[in-house]
């Protein structure tokens, strides 16, 4: 029976007294395919340990994104010197970003980063690697960003229609949103390329002072044939090697 493929994102865990080291050693040791969101000069580390690097950033500039056409000649340098280093790599996907609406409506939105998407898919094709547009919450976290629903980064996908555009569905950031979770995550899989997780309220442990269940969300997740990867994105009220075991452990689920 197929599982997920659990990822830590570094950042989260690599707090306290842990070193990168003790930080990559633990994940592979725990059963992690992947450490994500580092450094370059941990890479080698990663690999070493048997695990691979599922996705660093594209691009910067999280508010001021794809949808301001100004932004499009920058991003598309960033995003095609990433592509080269990812491919380079073996480091499957990027993430990039919608930017803040700061006016235009939705459908003008989509318009525009479909178009600064179609100045790199090609590259991104021809290299086998990702661009996974980030989900994010515009209630809490991210005021005003445009990709704040499920709906509007699917009809980004379509806009640009191509196989290496898909979308970081952050489970967190989309809970706070939309909620009816695992049915839009079974409508929508096909335009998911990373999955992201936190508990809500509060982005940390996936514990029972949270809202979310995770397991039967990893159920439909691995039940759609899958088989990308699901990094932990949360900050651990604890000490962060034990909440990175707790989140293997409730995640490590088959359909």
């Amino acid at each position: 029976m197929a599982g997920v493929n659990q990822s830590i994102c570094f950042g989260c865990f690599r707090r306290g007294d842990a070193t990168p080291e003790q930080v990559i050693k633990e994940a592979a040791k725990i059963g992690f395919k992947s450490v994500e969101m580092l450094g370059k000069e941990h890479w080698g580390a990663v690999r070493d340990a048997g695990m691979v690097v599922a996705i660093i950033g594209g691009h910067g500039t999280l508010t001021d994104g794809l949808n301001k056409r100004a932004n499009h000649d920058r991003i598309e340098d960033e995003l095609s010197r990433n592509i080269e280093v990812a491919a380079s790599n073996a480091i499957p996907s990027l993430i990039a970003f919608s930017g803040n609406r700061n006016g235009p409506p939705d459908d003008e939105g989509v318009a525009i980063c479909a178009e600064g998407l179609n100045r790199v898919k090609g590259l991104a094709e021809a290299k086998g690697v990702n661009i996974c547009v980030e989900l994010l919450n515009s209630k809490v976290d991210h005021p005003d960003y445009q990709c704040d629903h499920t709906t509007w980064g699917v009809e980004l996908c379509k806009a640009v229609d191509s196989p290496r555009v898909k979308l970081l569905y952050d489970i967190y950031h989309m809970q706070i949103m939309e909620g009816d979770l695992i049915r839009t995550i079974r409508d929508s899989i096909a335009h998911i390329g990373h999955f992201h997780t936190a508990g809500n309220p509060g982005r940390r442990d996936m514990d029972e002072t949270q809202e979310i269940y995770y397991p039967p969300v990893m159920q439909a997740i691995a039940a759609s044939g899958y088989t990308g990867y699901v990094g932990h994105e949360f900050g651990p009220k604890g000490e962060p090697l034990a909440a990175m075991r707790a989140a293997y452990d409730l995640c490590n689920v088959t359909a």
